[in-house]
């Protein structure tokens, strides 16, 4: 399977990779800079192409069976502003999408993100792949609209379209702002450890799980006939904050502490944000 692929140096994406080349299929990726490098070490380096998302010509992915975007601009706090989410995260993927399809790429698998469903969120114990989209925040309504408007691009040209909202993934390269990696550091320094009393349920999936089903999803799409489908990814495990906290601390085998209850909860949390793990299929 020849792949191509956006977003080759991101934390997903470069998990992606080593787990594309690893079973034998051929990728060229896509970077924005030449001083861009992948979060984890690559076992192999893919074929790069270095330009930006929307200054793509068809000439350059022929002969690609599937496209696997994964690409996201401003997909951590604090968020950029909506125009330019709107202008990386909607615009410029439709300009990529329509150089692949002039080189007659059928299949496209689209990682979208749990944030989409925003409020919805609230009104399910597990949240389906066709619940409302109440984003909030600047980079999960660019994404939602994205969502829509890839689902109609896909629908009118009668492409197939796998879109996949991920759920909380963690793991090596990720952001080291984030809550995993933020852990792992204080545990390794010995450093008590503050936060909520870490009340939220969510379902967390592991960096390596979730490019495994990314590669599976691909290699279904390039299998199957048409179909236009949306799907939560997780791990169906949901877990409290707090347990997750407690597992990762208690592998570190550090003498520090986790304080629970000495950070706030911010005025909009959602407590709990775990998905229905059932596929959405909007043709077959």
């Amino acid at each position: 399977m020849n792949v191509f692929l956006t977003g080759g140096t991101g934390f997903i994406g470069s998990h992606v990779i080593n787990t594309l080349l690893d079973r034998g299929h051929s990728v060229l990726a896509l970077k924005r800079s030449s001083k861009s490098y992948p979060r984890v070490p690559l076992a192999r380096e893919p074929n790069w192409i270095v330009r930006p998302l929307d200054q793509l010509d068809s000439n350059l992915l022929r002969d690609i069976d599937v496209l696997l975007h994964l690409a996201a601009h401003s997909a951590n706090y604090p968020y950029d502003t909506l125009d330019n989410c709107l202008k990386w995260n909607l615009n410029a993927p439709l300009l990529l999408f329509k150089a692949a399809y002039e080189a007659n790429i059928s299949k496209y698998l689209v990682a979208g993100s749990c944030f989409e469903y925003g409020l919805a969120a609230q009104n399910y114990d597990f949240i389906p792949a066709s619940a409302p989209l109440l984003p909030v925040h600047t980079y999960p309504t660019s994404k939602a609209a994205a969502s829509v408007s890839f689902i109609q691009w896909a629908y009118e040209r009668k492409v197939s379209m796998s879109l996949l909202r991920i759920f909380q993934v963690y793991g090596p390269g990720e952001e080291p702002t984030r809550f995993w990696p933020t852990l792992i550091r204080a545990g390794d320094s010995g450093k008590d450890f503050p936060m909520t009393l870490g009340e939220q349920v969510r379902d967390f999936i592991f960096v390596q799980d979730l490019a495994t089903r990314l590669v599976d999803e691909a290699e279904q799409l390039y299998e199957q006939e048409q179909s236009i489908k949306i799907q939560n990814l997780g791990s169906g495990k949901p877990k409290t904050l707090r347990s997750f906290a407690q597992e990762i601390w208690d592998d570190l085998d550090t003498s520090a502490q986790l304080k629970f209850g000495e950070i706030s909860y911010r005025p909009d949390e959602i407590m709990r944000y775990v998905p229905h793990l059932l596929p959405l299929y909007l043709t077959k």
